[in-house]
């Protein structure tokens, strides 16, 4: 990083992620000639993650290429430059190999990480994030071959869903009884777990990891019943954790992220955050963290934006969605299956709007296989918060077609 040693730049971005290249546009709007830098610390710039598990596996036509955000004329983006330290007093960064850079205006867009197992330190064991992860998962989990996932969850499942679409094999390992069973109601559960079943998944439900070997050209993993499974990779996805260590080293206040005010300003002077790691006040749900891309794009570009002058609050409620073979879904705010549900299905069942309710109030609403209709979700969740809606009036608030 000799070639950074000294220089001062107008905007530099910390992560090579979705709200870092947001970022740089929401800058380029304001500031057409300010100098940016985009330290990432994967070897790739900027990809649109979702097609990660998404689109690369479901639309032959797809290539990675596509999924890069990054316009290298819009930033200097430098690539395996993981940030080891920031001086708030100084305006500096330092950069692993020592380079130190003076910034007029900081982000913080360090994302998360994966939550990790105690399992061989193997190629064959992917904790399924970057770009990277992906081309190997894609040399590893060939037509026929065995693959192992871990993990019911979000990640869990759609990456299950998108490699028995492309012919692999899979076991998917959770300790629930059904998959994405805390997301979502048991009857859309039901239906979730009775799908994968048919598409030829084979759950192990109720399981936890307890060992991995190394085999020859494969990974045995052992779960709690003492049963084992050989597959040629194993994809592991049980969540994330935020990055804040460099925040936390450098003073900045953190709770369950970088805490930013409605500007996105952190704790310290000219240091915004934004993406993953930004602890937030969600005009509908108060404090809280946002793991998805919607979030990622609309908070990354508003902090570039503020950065460059703007002065504008951050007021978004994001969604997110996921397809799982034929099932589709978009929501809004809070699911989580131990909440209060409402649930509202079309007459012939083949789609249905749910309401999670915490105190009487609706949290978050699941739109499964009901589309366009996220802004509609959010305004039921402000009018139940205003008291204009009961739990009996919710059904047909929102349409099933």
């Amino acid at each position: 990083m000799a070639d950074l040693d000294g220089k001062n730049y107008d905007y530099v971005i910390v992560g090579g992620g979705v709200a870092a290249a947001a970022a740089v546009g929401g800058i380029r709007e304001l500031d057409e000639n300010g100098s940016v830098l985009v330290l990432g610390a994967e070897p790739d710039g900027p990809v649109y993650r979702p097609d990660l598990s998404k689109k690369l596996w479901l639309d032959e036509d797809a290539t990675l290429e596509q999924s890069r955000l990054l316009d290298g004329q819009q930033a200097d983006l430098q690539t395996s430059s993981p940030v080891t330290a920031i001086d708030p007093g100084a305006h500096t960064v330092t950069v692993q190999g020592g380079a130190t850079v003076t910034y007029g205006k900081l982000l913080l867009a360090t994302g998360s990480s994966p939550r990790t197992l105690d399992l061989p330190d193997t190629d064959r064991v992917i904790y399924y994030r970057t770009a990277a992860d992906y081309r190997r998962l894609r040399d590893l989990a060939g037509k026929d071959t065995p693959v192992t996932t871990v993990g019911g969850g979000y990640i869990g499942a759609e990456i299950s869903s998108a490699l028995t679409q492309n012919g692999a094999k899979v076991t998917m390992i959770f300790d629930e009884d059904l998959v994405q069973q805390r997301l979502f109601p048991t009857s859309i559960a039901e239906l979730i777990t009775k799908e994968f079943t048919d598409r030829g998944v084979r759950l192990l439900t109720g399981e936890t990891v307890a060992d991995g070997k190394l085999a020859d050209e494969s990974v045995a993993i052992q779960v709690g019943d003492g049963s084992s499974v050989e597959a040629g990779a194993v994809v592991v996805g049980i969540g994330v954790t935020p990055n804040v260590q460099l925040a936390e080293a450098a003073g900045i206040g953190t709770d369950n992220g970088v805490v930013v005010d409605d500007r996105l300003r952190t704790s310290a002077t000219d240091v915004y955050a934004a993406g993953d790691v930004a602890n937030y006040d969600d005009p509908l749900l108060g404090r809280r963290r946002v793991e998805h891309v919607d979030n990622a794009e609309a908070m990354g570009k508003q902090a570039g934006r503020n950065m460059a002058g703007a002065d504008e609050a951050y007021d978004y409620t994001p969604i997110f969605w996921s397809d799982l073979f034929d099932f589709g879904y978009e929501a809004v705010g809070r699911l989580d299956s131990r909440l209060d549900t409402v649930e509202d299905w079309k007459d012939d069942t083949s789609a249905a709007v749910v309401f999670y309710l915490d105190e009487g109030v609706v949290q978050g609403v699941l739109l499964w296989n009901v589309w366009d209709s996220t802004d509609k979700a959010r305004d039921v969740m402000a009018r139940s918060r205003a008291g204009e809606l009961t739990r009996d009036q919710l059904p047909g608030a929102i349409p099933t077609s």
